[in-house]
This record gives structure tokens, C-alpha cells and sequence, in this order.
């Protein structure tokens, strides 16, 4: 029986795009990737830190926030993996060999600015919050 062939590029790109809902993830494992259900966690979580507590409406986002950061650190893992050790990991029995295209570069350039941005915006925002009270936003 032919195992479906799991194509790098297309699980990168998953993790830039849906990273914080771990879609690349069920992609990869299937639906009952524990890890993946874990990035779902955090979308309840921030219903429920908006309902109960009604917190400062940055601290409502950032378990999503979080769950994207890890995404984004996912995708490069994903992507910078070697065709040989991805289809010894994730296509054996699949009958077809892995070769990264000219897209896979980009999307990593794309994953590691955007999740740069992120990280950093999310530090930022974080000290912002604790040191000065929220006084600049």
C-alpha cells in the first residue's frame, strides 16, 4: 500500500500561513498530532481570558500570538531539513523522491521575517505592558 507523499514546500508554506492553529502539523502527523492539537488550545484560551477575566486585549491574544511564534520556528524547521532526511521521515514507502524548487527558499526569507517581526513586536509589547503600565498604546 503507497504511503500519500508529504511535499516539503506545501508544509512550509501551511506553517507560514496557519502555523498558529498547527495545520502543518496535521498535514504532516494526521489529526491526532498532540502537538497540533496543543496550537488549537490556544484559540479557546483566548476566549476564555477575554470572557472571564477581561484583561488588557494584548494579553487576550497572545497565547495565538505565541501559538504563531512557534509556528513560524516549525516551518523553518521544516523547511530546512534535507530532501533525504524529510522522505526517510515523512515519505517512506511513497515511491516518489522530495526536490525543493526555487519556492522553498522564499517561503523560508518570508516565514523568518514575518516570525522576526512578530517575535519582536510581541517582546516589545509584553515590556511595554509590565514596565509602563500600557502608557504608549
Amino acid at each position: 500500500m503507497a504511503v500519500a507523499h508529504k511535499n516539503k514546500t506545501f508544509a512550509t508554506l501551511l506553517a507560514l500561513l496557519l502555523g498558529g492553529f498547527g495545520v502543518h502539523r496535521f498535514y504532516l502527523k494526521g489529526g491526532t498530532d498532540r502537538l497540533g492539537l496543543l496550537h488549537l488550545c490556544a484559540l479557546p484560551l483566548t476566549g476564555i481570558l477575554w470572557g472571564a477575566v477581561q484583561p488588557h486585549p494584548f494579553y487576550v491574544l497572545l497565547p495565538m500570538l505565541l501559538s504563531y511564534i512557534a509556528g513560524f520556528v516549525e516551518g523553518l524547521v521544516i523547511g530546512l531539513s534535507p530532501d533525504e532526511a524529510w522522505d526517510a521521515q515523512y515519505n517512506k514507502g511513497s515511491g516518489k523522491a522530495s526536490r525543493s524548487n526555487w519556492m522553498l527558499p522564499l517561503l523560508l526569507v518570508l516565514i523568518l521575517g514575518v516570525g522576526a517581526i512578530v517575535l519582536i513586536g510581541t517582546i516589545a509589547r509584553v515590556f511595554d505592558l509590565l514596565y509602563t503600565g500600557g502608557a504608549y498604546g
